[in-house]
């Protein structure tokens, strides 16, 4: 009898559990109506946001983007960046009217690296420092090109810093040595060859399968000689 006792237990109190249950929601289904509610509400907002207006931008903007990327791919930057005042508006006005896209953010890139080939350092800095990425070979790349940018500006210290950080970021046989190279060029230019022989050396042992490792030896050869001097 007392093992049928303990067995019935658990029933009695689920039992228990499922009526106050019931009369919780019976006593409360006013607010728990508003409450189902409001969180359809919050979805169906956050969902027409993304379909009926982000997603549309987006669409707009790579549209836009097409034509700009084949200027860029013929080096007619002032077309890339101004537009045609035709059928393509221009990275600059893409940057500026779909920044929040991706592909607004890709023109902002774009914008960057036209202004950097043009001449104009400064503001192909503020472009290039915009973009937002997280990858590991466009955006070391722009984050290098900002080095060369303060490099032409005769701000080689700052130049230098960029191009560790692009060649840090990247981590590649790739984009790595190349901006390790423009170190070490940048810091012998400044007679610090000890640095500049740590930049070589890092592309030797650690990126020698790089195009930049082939001729690497010379580098360091040149700088060891100068700082010998």
């Amino acid at each position: 009898m007392a093992t049928k006792g303990k067995s019935t237990t658990p029933e009695l109190e689920v039992g228990e559990i499922v009526s106050r249950s019931e009369q919780f929601i019976e006593n409360n289904k006013k607010n728990i109506m508003y409450g189902v509610i409001a969180l359809a509400l919050i979805i169906g907002g956050v969902m027409a946001i993304r379909h009926g207006y982000l997603m549309p931008r987006e669409k707009k903007a790579s549209i836009a983007m097409y034509k700009g990327e084949q200027y860029f791919a013929r080096d007619s930057f002032a077309l890339a960046l101004n537009g045609n005042g035709a059928d393509f508006p221009g990275f600059v006005s893409i940057a500026k009217e779909y920044g929040s896209t991706k592909a607004g953010n890709l023109a902002k890139a774009y914008a960057g690296i036209c202004y950097f080939k043009q001449g104009d350092n400064e503001t192909a800095i503020n472009y290039l420092k915009s973009f937002k990425g997280a990858d590991t070979m466009i955006s070391p790349a722009l984050i290098g090109t900002i080095g060369d940018c303060y490099v032409n500006m005769d701000k080689t210290k700052d130049g230098i810093s960029y191009f560790e950080k692009a060649a840090n970021k990247a981590n590649n046989e790739v984009i790595s040595p190349v901006y390790l190279k423009k170190a070490g060029v940048a810091y012998e230019s400044l007679g610090q060859y000890k640095d500049a022989i740590k930049a070589y050396t890092t592309i030797k042992e650690k990126y020698y399968n790089s195009t930049e490792a082939a001729d690497i030896d010379k580098y360091i050869a040149r700088a060891s000689a100068l700082a010998k001097n």
